[in-house]
């Protein structure tokens, strides 16, 4: 399959893209970001675009995929509703819109988090927001849109993107005990599985997630 991936230079990005640049069933990557991984592999390229609501000028560079994986994302502390409603809705959706339009036979992988509002009605702001994401996108007619909503993540090996860097690392089987999460490696095995097979329902928790990553 052939992918297009945003967020590679985050750390759930990079960890999914590590597992398809290794994973033999993943053909070619296209890494779309505002600013350049830093990896260099045979099946990577990259594509730099500062804003993903506006891909007039590099349709035919993004024409031919059979899949995308949304892993860009940021923290909503410290910034406005309106202002995370851009970066977390507007320009998630705009993609989806666009990415649709030049492969509609594609399968649109994005993730949110746990305790994501499908309701758009709740306390939180960024469950509110990406709430709404997910809504929006699952209305797209793709072959498939299936939201993640995982918790905590083990990096993958290798990776250089780290939140909490090596302290996350040590301190993750205890906070696994408490917070069942999974490896990221997990994550994007099972984004490929969800290519390859499809999922159940378009929002997939922690224990569906790991589920389809198991496979085969």
């Amino acid at each position: 399959m052939k992918v297009i991936l945003t967020g590679a230079t985050g750390m759930v990005g990079e960890g999914v893209l590590l597992e398809c640049l290794e994973n033999p069933l993943v053909e070619r990557v296209l890494s779309v970001s505002r600013r350049a991984s830093g990896r260099t592999h045979a099946k990577l390229s990259e594509l730099l675009l500062p804003d993903f609501r506006d891909v007039s000028a590099v349709e035919a560079a993004l024409t031919g995929y059979d899949a995308c994986f949304y892993c860009a994302g940021i923290s909503s502390v410290g910034m406005s509703e309106a202002d995370y409603t851009v970066v977390s809705y507007d320009t998630p959706v705009a993609f989806a819109t666009s990415l649709l339009r030049l492969n509609p036979g594609m399968v649109f992988v994005y993730v949110t988090g746990a305790h994501t509002d499908s309701t758009e009605k709740g306390k939180a702001m960024w469950a509110r927001v990406k709430g709404r994401a997910e809504n929006a996108l699952i209305r797209l007619p793709f072959k498939g849109v299936y939201n993640f909503r995982p918790s905590l993540m083990k990096p993958t090996r290798g990776q250089k993107n780290i939140k909490g860097g090596s302290l996350l690392v040590v301190v993750y089987p205890l906070l696994n005990l408490f917070f069942p999460g999974m490896r990221l490696s997990d994550v994007g095995r099972a984004m490929i599985n969800a290519v390859r097979f499809g999922a159940p329902k378009p929002v997939l928790e922690v224990a569906d997630i790991r589920q389809l990553a198991a496979q085969q």
